[in-house]
């Protein structure tokens, strides 16, 4: 069990995936710039309801940890950062400090197990090797195409999924049922039948 800051979202953040954000609340502020002074991380969870800007009545009880891998001063005078995510955590308990920022108590979820990608997904590990390479913020990820978390978690990223649909991808422990959910939200599409 560790303590880690929070940046509750609108967004699931995936191990291995990418992440912008424009900083702009002090509380936040603030959290970068501990997190460039410590090279340390924070953990990026979904808001089940609430807003990003304001209070966060609830939120997703799993999360990624995330670290930061740029940073710049945005034209719009925001703090403009990328990050990659990391390790998926358990939230076990949740505070509020007095300048807003949420911390949490959490515990950390084993990686994925590394599985290859079965024969019936490699339509969608071919697909992939060529549609990541077009989407600019995937320039700095690793890629790990023979991976079947990787590959599953890529897709959850780029699909266009509802949040809650992506929160329940990212709590699947098994990468390969994770996979073939991917797989059959792809066949149920009408463009994929139709091919």
């Amino acid at each position: 069990m560790s303590e880690l800051p929070l940046f509750p979202l609108s967004t699931v953040l995936f191990p291995g995936g990418p992440l912008s954000l424009r900083i702009f609340e002090t509380r936040y502020v603030d959290l970068i710039r501990r997190c460039l002074k410590e090279q340390s991380g924070f953990g990026v969870v979904l808001i089940k309801s609430g807003a990003e800007v304001g209070e966060v009545a609830q939120l997703a009880e799993c999360g990624t940890t995330a670290r930061l891998i740029d940073f710049e001063s945005r034209p719009d005078g925001l703090l403009g950062v990328r990050c990659l995510g990391g390790e998926r955590f358990r939230l076990l308990e949740r505070r509020q400090q007095a300048d807003g920022l949420h911390v949490a108590s959490v515990q950390l979820i084993p990686g994925d197990q590394a599985r290859p990608v079965p024969g019936e997904c490699a339509h969608l590990q071919a697909l992939l090797r060529e549609l990541l390479p077009r989407v600019g913020e995937y320039a700095r990820v690793d890629t790990h195409y023979e991976e079947a978390g990787w590959v599953a978690n890529r897709w959850a990223e780029i699909l266009p999924l509802e949040a809650d649909e992506r929160q329940a991808l990212l709590e699947l422990a098994d990468p390969l049922a994770r996979l073939a959910w991917v797989a059959e939200w792809v066949a149920r599409q009408p463009a994929a039948s139709s091919a």
